[in-house]
């Protein structure tokens, strides 16, 4: 009985050497189609004695006619497996040239032995026998491929990297089911080699994947290692990208937690290249301050405001108030939110903080004990605009003030503001009017004793709208190019959910006046993060390019670092500190000059608020 596994087995560690094989037996077949011309033409009785001396030579001299001719139209780079009516008309062209240089030079060279009803009818002979041979390894392919996963269907050819339980879950979810074949394991304990997991073979460690993949035939690599520490995540994806094929990986440790199946396999996100160990957060302490309380987020519907109402929604609050200008956006969040959390009370409130008299409707309506203040307007370039820098302060900084004030006047325990790490020596307009937001809040905290104001900041989210990394996945999928602004810039990254949890763990302990600066990591080459995310994606530098547009207005090379031990000082949670500010009653005169607001010249008024804090060169000429 046939082994159609061990078939499979074979005719895949014969792919990586495809085209010389299929050149050498065309040749082959080319010799069998002579020997068969002389057949029919001459008999059995005939037809080898009546052969010419030299025709050795004459067939020989065929044999590199036909094998040039074949070399120049590609056919051995034709996929026997996908054969068809196109297949054979190449072939068709390949054998009447052959025919037609073979018939030429026999005639030329004068050898006239040669009959000539042989060589009119070798080419149509050589034509039937290429042709009947590859439609031949279709059929037997087919009904291989049949036989082993129940379709004739070609699959996708996976190798799973890590031969743990999440390995051999994922393999009995998707092996044959969803299209896929998984040919084998790599792992790093000697222990597995050379066995076996859900009926497959460990074949190495994980540094073989470059060389084990071509052999099998491997279209894919997916990274099982959801229990791995990150260095050794991200080690086993710098082993599967090196092998130039597309990356996919199982669900990490907190998605299956969260109810995510190790058998959904996904493509590889930035936070598996850049996560760090999950920050240790006080959930008692959240509880307690969330747990049956009404909560109000601003900007509800953006990308960190709706991540904070669905980790604000774990912790029981009675309410939330989801308060957003964006029609859609209100109905997405509120629509996300109800099928994750049926039972729990939603207000979905279209309102803009700029119109102070609907915010304290609004919260003296519900009267929400925690607010977090989440609209803002963030696209740094987009702000550098003449047209838009007023918008800007009007936006994020009288909409701060707006709001805090309204959450005072409806005796709101905690004010959090979502600040940046652009608000440090801010060089562009956003990251002014966020500065002058945070020295907002300080003056408010003298005035108003009962709610403790505080904001956080935090550098770039990954996957947030406006960042970086779904820019570079829409160029990747159109084939690029990627563009980065300086091959030198740096930033620091933390993952939407990374960032929310973190807001809230900063609202339970931070103080009124405070400024609280979130522990962003290690800084990233925005050029290295390109490479990668070309690479994982299953390409190269040569397929995808990466193309230098320069500083855009108000940009900086690199971000400073906020959680440093001179600018900043501990708290009781590990990813979390105090930026240490000095009060020198600016925060007043913001206050004084915001009602009434003057913003026909926005760059001179940031300029008059910050002083030195605000670069010189943003300021308008007078």
């Amino acid at each position: 009985m046939l082994n159609w596994q061990t078939l499979d087995t074979v005719l895949t560690r014969l792919r990586p050497h495809r085209e010389a094989l299929a050149l050498l037996l065309d040749v082959a077949v080319v010799a069998l189609a002579w020997q068969a011309t002389y057949l029919f033409r001459l008999g059995f009785e005939r037809w080898f004695s009546a052969r010419p001396g030299y025709d050795a030579w004459v067939l020989l001299g065929l044999l590199g006619v036909y094998a040039g001719v074949l070399w120049l139209l590609r056919v051995p780079k034709g996929m026997w497996r996908f054969s068809g009516f196109g297949e054979v008309k190449r072939l068709a062209v390949a054998c009447l040239l052959g025919g037609l240089i073979g018939m030429a030079a026999v005639r030329m060279a004068h050898l006239q032995a040669v009959p000539r009803a042989v060589l009119a009818l070798h080419p149509l002979f050589t034509l039937m026998l290429l042709a009947m041979m590859r439609m031949g390894y279709r059929m037997l392919y087919e009904h291989m491929r049949s036989r082993i996963n129940g379709s004739a269907t070609e699959q996708r050819r996976a190798l799973v990297l890590g031969a743990g339980d999440a390995g051999r879950l994922l393999v009995a979810g998707i092996q044959h089911t969803q299209g896929w074949v998984v040919v084998g394991f790599l792992d790093d304990d000697p222990a597995k080699h050379g066995g076996r997991v859900a009926g497959l073979p460990v074949l190495g460690e994980l540094a073989q994947a470059r060389r084990l993949a071509p052999l099998h035939g491997v279209t894919h690599l997916i990274v099982a290692m959801p229990a791995a520490s990150i260095a050794e995540r991200r080690q086993a994806l710098d082993v599967a990208a090196g092998t130039g094929l597309p990356v996919l990986t199982v669900p990490s440790s907190a998605e299956l937690l969260a109810g995510r199946r190790v058998n959904e396999v996904r493509d590889i996100e930035p936070d598996d290249l850049l996560g760090r160990p999950p920050v240790q957060l006080d959930e008692a302490g959240i509880a307690d301050c969330i747990n049956g309380r009404v909560v109000m987020v601003t900007g509800a519907g953006g990308s960190i405001g709706s991540e904070l109402c669905r980790q604000i929604a774990r912790y029981g609050p009675s309410r939330i108030v989801l308060y957003e200008l964006s029609e859609y956006a209100l109905y997405a969040v509120e629509q996300a939110l109800s099928e994750g959390f049926a039972h729990l009370d939603l207000v979905c409130v279209i309102g803009d903080v700029k119109d102070l008299e609907h915010l304290r409707s609004t919260l003296s309506k519900h009267r929400p004990q925690l607010v977090f203040h989440a609209a803002a307007f963030k696209h740094v370039p987009l702000m550098e605009a003449a047209d838009n820098a007023a918008a800007c302060i009007r936006n994020n900084t009288l909409g701060t003030y707006h709001a805090a004030l309204a959450a005072a006047e409806c005796g709101a325990e905690r004010f959090v503001l979502i600040s940046t790490d652009k608000a440090v020596n801010p060089t562009n307009v956003m990251g002014a009017t966020k500065r002058a937001a945070e020295m907002v809040l300080l003056a408010l905290s003298k005035q108003h004793l009962r709610t403790r104001f505080m904001a956080v900041r935090f550098g770039n989210v990954l996957g947030s709208s406006g960042s970086v990394i779904p820019k570079f996945k829409e160029q990747i999928a159109r084939g690029g190019p990627v563009t980065v602004t300086h091959p030198d810039i740096i930033r620091y990254f933390m993952t939407i959910p990374e960032a929310a949890r973190l807001v809230i763990q900063a609202a339970v302990i931070g103080e009124s006046g405070q400024v609280l600066v979130l522990d962003m990591g290690e800084p990233v080459r925005i050029a290295d993060l390109a490479r990668q995310m070309i690479r994982m994606s299953g390409h190269s530098s040569d397929d995808v390019r990466i193309e230098y547009t320069g500083l855009r207005p108000g940009e900086k090379l690199f971000e400073e670092l906020l959680a440093d031990q001179e600018t900043s000082l501990p708290t009781t949670c590990a990813g979390v500190r105090v930026a240490r500010l000095v009060d020198d009653g600016a925060g007043e005169a913001v206050l004084r000059d915001l009602n009434p607001l003057d913003t026909t010249r926005p760059r001179a008024l940031l300029g008059a608020w910050l002083g030195s804090e605000f670069h010189a060169s943003t300021l308008e000429s007078s």
